[in-house]
């Protein structure tokens, strides 16, 4: 998560904000043969209702009428460019997909890794922060009756992974490994304030 909450200040404090302002999950799951993958999207928005420029705080009105106060740190560019009116937007995007590797012989561990971008200068405020972390574990036992795979990380901790799906517990056998990558993505971004009509 560390990498999500250098996003911006759009980021680390928006997005709990906005997170609470009825946000919209959609998500889905597929499988295959020896590999299944989850993902999950929340997306929200509100409204920047004041600015103090000498405090950077920011009160964004959320869909239901209710204000929050955020304060936008010093690693937020462009802190000026933001404007009564504006709409701040999030997105945050969590996927994690499982891959049956046969007899594998991949080094066990894991590792990270992370993105960051934010606005150029003179840009409107906003970023998009990427985390992924890959893990591989051995399989040390299947026990079809109870629908378990236990595996093995590279520090020795045993976990139990309950396969529910008959036919593919059929294809996991000991001294196979598993591999696992989680994907977290969390874009923030302000879209102009509408001009007022002319009259």
């Amino acid at each position: 998560m560390r990498a999500i909450s250098l996003a911006c200040a759009v980021a680390a404090a928006l997005a709990a904000s906005v997170a609470l302002a009825q946000p919209q999950v959609t998500g889905a799951v597929a499988t295959g043969p020896g590999q299944a993958k989850a993902v999950s999207v929340v997306t929200a928005e509100a409204t920047v209702a004041a600015i103090d420029p000498a405090t950077r705080k920011v009160t964004l009105k959320l869909k239901d009428g209710k204000t929050r106060t955020i304060t936008a740190g010093d690693e937020v560019r462009n802190f000026d460019q933001i404007k009564v009116g504006d709409t701040v937007k999030a997105k945050y995007v969590e996927s994690l997909s499982i891959e049956l590797k046969k007899e594998g012989k991949a080094m066990l561990g894991q590792v990270q890794r992370g993105s960051l971008e934010r606005a150029a200068p003179g840009e409107k405020p906003g970023g998009v922060a990427i985390r992924e972390v890959t893990a591989i574990a051995d399989v040390v036992n299947v026990d079809a009756g109870k629908q378990l795979v236990t595996v093995k990380n590279d520090k020795g901790d045993l976990f139990d992974l309950q396969v529910k799906d008959p036919e593919q517990l059929k294809l996991v056998k000991k001294g196979d490994q598993v591999q696992a990558t989680y994907t977290e993505a969390l874009a923030i971004g302000l879209e102009p304030a509408k001009a007022a009509p002319k009259k």
